[in-house]
């Protein structure tokens, strides 16, 4: 009996720990994201590999050093023609084994396409990085979006919740009524069948909201079967509302990426120039070359075999002088890139200003519209409160009672649609003014 009672309190306790929720504010949520999304994370390993590609570049421009070993068996000596004054005839030269081991040494003095590709690889570094921090920017706004899309369900969960309660209250005086012979049992089955209704709604938004909650967690790399849950507070109006400034959208990252990606394409362009340039280098020999009638390794004059050695050093130049135009063609095409960013650059620049503008004008809408449905739920709860008393009183039917209900619901759930549309407008301002990372320091 002990023993049992000892595992199930084990099972209890572990059982416990797995039903411990995580809240998450938004802030936490991101930054969860950013650190095992595999968007983010496959981000930073661009920006860590940049770094191996600068090495694999700059080893270009580095000393360049082989030891090269072989050996050669001769089975059939090829024959050669001796001069008449020597004999005449014909006569094998060399020997049946032969063997060499060279080191040799080759360092680029001029290369001026060796000397680009190091600078391209540098940009390449930094064009990462940039890359990096705009993965990350559209990381926050889509943990962002769903974020704040499933605290929209929670919070007509929860005005769902408060109607049940008052649709049952309501209920249960109707029923008080019919039993006492002052109400019809019409209205006691009109008032179950609207309960009723509104419980399969919630049941709907209750499978909504699962759905939601396992898309944010797939969304900052959660595990699915992670239990969360939300602050009260998440779902406020901030200070960002009526904005009139206009910021300067040339900060955007969007922007700074395509700037860096022109460097790369003007760098591409000259390393093709490049291998139309002359290159020069050193290079350097040394060596020892083994002949005998046997295997020459470990074997001695004595034996037959030969050894001597060889060294040599010499400057290499190299002039381009005629390539069938294919340098200046591949020039011309690096050219027609360039130009065709520049394109892309004054197009995404217009698009940065469009959202500018948009983002500036429905936040301010959106924030108009806010107030009035919050004016709208707080009449619409009076007229229910009015609605009640007077149907106490035998002053107003049932369907103005249920009305009034319907009302008050569709009130405060137009009014949380209408703070989603606003938290919503906020992030694509934050977003069009570059200041998205602003949102893991709140």
């Amino acid at each position: 009996m002990n023993k049992f009672k000892l595992t199930l309190s084990l099972f209890l306790i572990g059982f416990l720990g797995l039903a411990q929720e995580t809240q998450l504010t938004l802030k936490e949520a991101i930054d969860y994201a950013l650190q095992n999304k595999s968007d983010a994370v496959k981000a930073r390993l661009e920006v860590e590999n940049s770094k191996y590609q600068i090495q694999e570049v700059r080893a270009n421009a580095l000393p360049q050093i082989n030891i090269v070993g072989d050996i050669t068996n001769n089975p059939l000596l090829q024959k050669m023609a001796v001069p008449e004054e020597f004999g005449g005839g014909m006569m094998a030269f060399g020997k049946e084994w032969q063997s060499t081991a060279t080191a040799s040494l080759s360092q680029q003095l001029f290369n001026q396409a060796v000397f680009t590709g190091l600078k391209a690889a540098k940009t390449t570094r930094e064009f990462y990085k940039i890359n990096a921090q705009l993965t990350e920017e559209q990381v926050i706004e889509k943990v962002a979006n769903s974020y704040y899309e499933v605290y929209k369900t929670k919070s007509q969960l929860k005005t769902l919740d408060k109607t049940i309660e008052n649709t049952t209250r309501v209920r249960d005086v109707i029923a008080n009524l019919y039993n006492t012979g002052l109400a019809k049992k019409i209205d006691l089955d009109r008032t179950t069948v609207s309960l009723n209704n509104i419980k399969s709604n919630r049941q709907q938004l209750v499978n909504a909201l699962v759905l939601q909650e396992n898309a944010l967690k797939y969304l900052i790399g959660m595990d699915i079967n992670t239990s969360i849950s939300f602050p009260e507070n998440t779902f406020e109006v901030s200070k960002t509302a009526f904005v009139d400034n206009y910021s300067d959208t040339s900060v955007r990252t969007e922007i700074q990426l395509l700037e860096k990606q022109g460097e790369l394409l003007a760098l591409n362009k000259k390393a093709i120039r490049a291998q139309g340039y002359p290159s020069l280098s050193l290079e350097a020999n040394f060596g020892y070359l083994g002949v005998g009638d046997q295997f020459p390794w470990f074997s001695k004059p004595i034996d037959g075999t030969y050894w001597t050695g060889f060294s040599s050093v010499g400057l290499k130049l190299v002039v381009p002088v005629f390539n069938g135009g294919s340098v200046r063609a591949k020039t011309r095409q690096a050219q027609i890139d360039i130009e065709k960013l520049e394109a892309d650059k004054k197009d995404t620049q217009l698009a940065m200003d469009l959202a500018m503008h948009n983002a500036e004008t429905q936040i301010n809408n959106s924030m108009i519209t806010l107030n009035t449905q919050k004016e709208n739920v707080n009449l619409a709860k009076e007229v229910l409160s009015d609605i009640e008393n007077n149907y106490k009183n035998g002053l107003a039917s049932l369907t103005d009672l249920l009305d009034a209900e319907t009302s008050y619901a569709d009130a405060q759930n137009s009014y949380t649609n209408a703070l989603l549309d606003y938290k919503l407008a906020e992030i694509q301002l934050i977003k069009a003014q570059g200041e998205l990372k602003k949102l893991i320091q709140e």
